[in-house]
């Protein structure tokens, strides 16, 4: 069976892992994550709830790779976005601009 090169990527905000893999082509995203070790090595990414993509773009788990794919597994968000930008509006309205006493 042929081989195919692709990369599976982890990233936290203290440590990064890239793994290069030679793998069987017709290979899906799910199995790469699991061959790659990523898993061993992170213990705290959970298999059943994988979020991936391949260059920023969402995929499946059942997404068959091609060569030079680079599998990335996301982290659950940690705050809501809009959360976050709400809040900051309502503390702008609450400072004076320009962040000094007139």
């Amino acid at each position: 069976m042929a081989k195919i090169q692709i990369e599976v990527v982890y990233a936290k905000q203290e440590q990064q892992a890239l793994l290069k893999l030679m793998v069987d082509e017709g290979i899906t995203a799910q199995q790469a994550v699991e061959q790659s070790g990523i898993l061993q090595q992170f213990p705290e990414i959970d298999p059943t709830q994988l979020k991936l993509g391949i260059f920023s773009k969402a995929i499946k788990s059942d997404t068959v790779l091609r060569e030079r794919d680079r599998v990335e597994i996301y982290r659950p968000l940690i705050a809501d976005p809009k959360a976050v930008r709400r809040s900051r509006a309502e503390a702008g309205k609450v400072m004076k601009k320009g962040g000094g006493d007139a």
